[in-house]
């Protein structure tokens, strides 16, 4: 069975949504016949490399609140991802492109290592606020999941992999994909957001065992997951405390 996860690694509910599949899939009798593919997505693709704001600054001109509050939604955001094991660091992102962030996974795929480099950039922008953008920053973290750096650098000092980036963009917009995280489980059935660990585990059930036409998957009490697009994520209400 083919699990195709279209992410964007500048997304924190992104790195949530692949902590709750995991969840589901090690309690998956059938775990050990499960592909994850990851697709690239980008929320943001005329971002600058080099940003002259904070992450709370451009939260802040993006919601039109200000940047205490921003900081605030952050705050509220990093408790729901502890809830999951993740300690974001959110105020302290770099706001940046991740495009070739996105070729240097699909370069991953080729060395059977795009479940290891995706983890640690994740890892890389959301808890430790490292620079994605730096195409040496992204060197290193390749050679930090156990690919080579040399090469890596050499792959994003070009163009390489930029049609497999596009590819995964234009079937994202064929399904109708606006945000971010997306699952599709065996091209049948859909996740949208990152949905609760139930979700993901029914899902897989229905996936392995039925053939019906391409289905939404989501909790009955919340039927839009936590989700990202191009206009920003959807904060989850509260006051940042836990």
């Amino acid at each position: 069975m083919i699990i195709e996860v279209w992410s964007d690694f500048m997304c924190p509910f992104c790195f949530i949504g692949k902590r709750r599949l995991e969840n589901a899939l090690a309690q998956f009798e059938h775990k050990d016949q499960v592909k994850v593919q990851f697709r690239s997505f980008e929320l943001n693709p005329s971002a600058a490399r080099d940003s002259e704001h904070t992450m709370p600054e451009e939260l802040a001109a993006k919601y039109g609140v200000s940047v205490q509050q921003a900081e605030a939604m952050n705050k509220n955001l990093e408790a729901q991802a502890r809830t999951v094991g993740l300690n974001y660091n959110l105020n302290a992102i770099v706001p940046t492109n991740s495009f070739d962030a996105h070729r240097l996974a699909h370069w991953a795929d080729t060395q059977r290592k795009m479940a290891e480099l995706s983890e640690r950039l994740f890892k890389a922008t959301l808890e430790q606020a490292k620079h994605i953008g730096n195409i040496e920053v992204l060197a290193d973290l390749a050679g930090e999941a156990g690919l080579d750096r040399s090469e890596a650098l050499s792959v994003l000092a070009g163009d390489q992999f930029t049609a497999e980036v596009r590819r995964d963009e234009a079937q994202a917009q064929q399904l109708g994909i606006n945000g971010v995280p997306f699952f599709v489980l065996n091209g049948k059935f859909a996740i949208s957001g990152a949905q609760p660990d139930e979700v993901f585990a029914d899902a897989l059930q229905r996936a392995w065992s039925e053939r019906s036409p391409f289905t939404m998957m989501e909790a009955e009490d919340k039927p839009d997951g936590a989700v990202c697009t191009e206009e920003g994520c959807e904060i989850p209400p509260g006051d940042g405390k836990e």
